[in-house]
């Protein structure tokens, strides 16, 4: 694993007379100033007014600790404190959360955030927490697009053949598949070298990442497809939440309402922002797309999900108004 093995848990313990202080690191796998960058220190400068300074922080970002599989292995075994992380592995641990990642289920933004936010969410961060994590908030990438150096993709058929990285998530995969791309899953952290040395033709992201990446650099067309919403989750270790006092527990799930809200305000800005600045770096974007077509030929990878778990969570999200 790539992700620090010592010292982060207990890190930076100071006496401050009778009172300890304890650093905690948030891992993330984006740059310190992307949203990831924004709700972590949202996070840390919550905990820290919270709790009088008796917890500070900083940010390990850009995959530092390693991909988002790995940091989640981390806070299990209690190597890591705290991640902001997509969901794309995290079905592989908590397989419920595969549901939130099924194509074209989520209408818009209010839609998702609704869902996230209500009964359907607390129940999926409850579920969190019974495989050796604490899922303590909801947070956000966006809906994600794709981009390639290939061509435009305006239909499915213009999907066919591209080596599309997608995340180690059997629903992206399965979606992927059917629509005619070549799924290949693969850790954030290689992806950049993998596009510029052409081990993949392009990949599927929120434009919150796309700009935060600079894939302008590697990818020349991008195209609004919005085919997932990507949600993003705060996870605490449990080794860490577990020797915390109520009072502590507190100030950490505030930290974590605090880091969503900065996220969401941000994927927000760059939602404006993000498309002319690809343009601007010299991107083609493509937004006249018809999503029927791919949705229909996504609907196959619903089975992932469904002939284990039933309809039951998609036809409650499908009802959240």
């Amino acid at each position: 694993m790539k992700h620090f093995v010592t010292g982060l848990i207990a890190a930076a313990v100071l006496a401050t007379g009778a009172q300890a202080q304890q650093k905690i690191v948030v891992g993330h796998a984006l740059s310190p100033t992307s949203h990831y960058g924004v709700g972590a220190q949202a996070f840390i400068d919550t905990l820290t007014e919270l709790s009088g300074g008796t917890f500070t922080g900083e940010q390990a970002p850009a995959g530092q600790l390693g991909g988002e599989r790995d940091m989640i292995e981390g806070l299990q075994i209690g190597s890591l404190d705290l991640v902001v992380t997509s969901t794309g592995p995290l079905g592989n641990f908590v397989p419920e959360v595969f549901a939130l990642d099924l194509p074209f289920l989520f209408r818009d933004y209010d839609h998702a955030r609704k869902t996230l936010d209500g009964e359907i969410g607390q129940e999926l961060l409850a579920k969190i927490g019974e495989n050796n994590l604490v899922g303590l908030a909801w947070s956000e990438n966006g809906f994600r697009h794709v981009t390639n150096s290939q061509r435009p993709v305006r239909t499915p058929a213009d999907l066919a053949g591209l080596k599309l990285r997608t995340m180690e998530n059997k629903v992206h995969m399965t979606a992927f598949s059917g629509m005619g791309a070549s799924p290949t899953p693969m850790a954030f952290p290689e992806l950049f070298t993998a596009l510029q040395q052409g081990v993949v033709d392009g990949q599927e992201n929120p434009v919150t990442v796309i700009t935060a990446s600079k894939f302008w650099e590697v990818q020349k067309h991008v195209s609004l497809t919005g085919h997932v919403y990507s949600p993003a989750v705060v996870l605490a270790s449990p080794v860490l939440f577990d020797g915390l006092t109520d009072e502590q527990k507190g100030w950490f799930m505030e930290a974590a309402k605090a880091s969503a809200a900065a996220t969401r305000a941000e994927v927000n800005r760059l939602e404006e922002a993000g498309v002319a600045l690809l343009r601007e770096n010299g991107m083609e974007v493509i937004t006249d797309i018809d999503k029927a077509p791919f949705a229909a030929l996504a609907e196959s990878s619903y089975s992932v999900y469904t002939d284990q778990y039933g309809t039951e969570m998609v036809d409650r999200i499908k009802a959240v108004e």
